[in-house]
């Protein structure tokens, strides 16, 4: 069996990256260094926009993406994990360039759906995420209602919110995507899929109640990066 080593392809943003491997130390059982999850870290983050790109505004951030996956597999990667829903988008072609399997993130985080068992859920989450559908197609999958961002909340404080994060305005950032939070719940949503990782990084700056009926697929996909290394032990 190939040795277990775990690959990040991240850089979408930096400071996602870095969460997600804090997510992975904390998900991880271990009294000593030799018992946490061996890691190969791809965090270059230059690469295109994925939300211009998916909005025609830009190039595609696929050449990049395939060149990190490259850069994993020959680090030795037994797994991939990419710490970015959006970048799913191209999940298909990654996955078919890669040696390693890449653990999808929107499948860890509907697991954690299931096991709360709720009935109307909110997604926060990117234009391109959100036509993709795979949250609100899980959902439906799991007799769950979607509750969705309208686009005049999506222009006014998911996309500003966001972009603040990437530029280091974490208050400002939490600020904006509280208010799309609080919009879901009003509607009627009982959980809260924070399908952006700037998203978690930004409410957890402001320390914000919603947190506490979130579920984050960054910490979903952390802890079945835990799980097979456990397995793996």
């Amino acid at each position: 069996m190939k040795p277990f080593l775990l690959g990040v392809l991240g850089g979408m943003g930096p400071l996602a990256t870095v969460d997600f491997m804090a997510k992975l130390l904390a998900a991880t059982p271990a009294t000593r260094d030799q018992q946490q999850i061996p890691v190969v870290a791809w965090n270059v983050p230059q690469i295109a926009d994925r939300q211009k790109a998916l909005a025609g505004l830009g190039p595609s951030p696929l050449p990049q993406l395939l060149n990190g996956i490259e850069k994993l597999n020959a680090a030795g990667a037994s797994h991939i994990a990419i710490p970015c829903n959006t970048a799913h988008h191209w999940y298909d072609a990654l996955s078919r360039a890669s040696d390693a399997p890449i653990l999808h993130i929107v499948e860890a985080t509907l697991e954690r759906v299931a096991e709360r068992a709720p009935t109307r859920v909110g997604v926060i989450a990117t234009h391109g995420t959100l036509a993709a559908g795979w949250f609100q197609q899980g959902l439906e999958r799991l007799n769950v209602t979607p509750v969705l961002p309208t686009e005049q909340e999506l222009e006014s404080w998911f996309v500003p919110g966001c972009y603040a994060v990437k530029r280091g305005a974490l208050r400002e950032g939490g600020e904006l995507l509280s208010l799309q939070a609080q919009a879901l719940v009003e509607r009627g949503a009982e959980t809260l899929i924070l399908a952006c990782t700037e998203v978690p990084v930004a409410l957890d700056a402001i320390d914000s109640p919603f947190l506490a009926h979130a579920i984050d697929p960054a910490q979903a996909l952390a802890e079945r990066c835990s799980a097979l290394w456990q397995k793996y032990r």
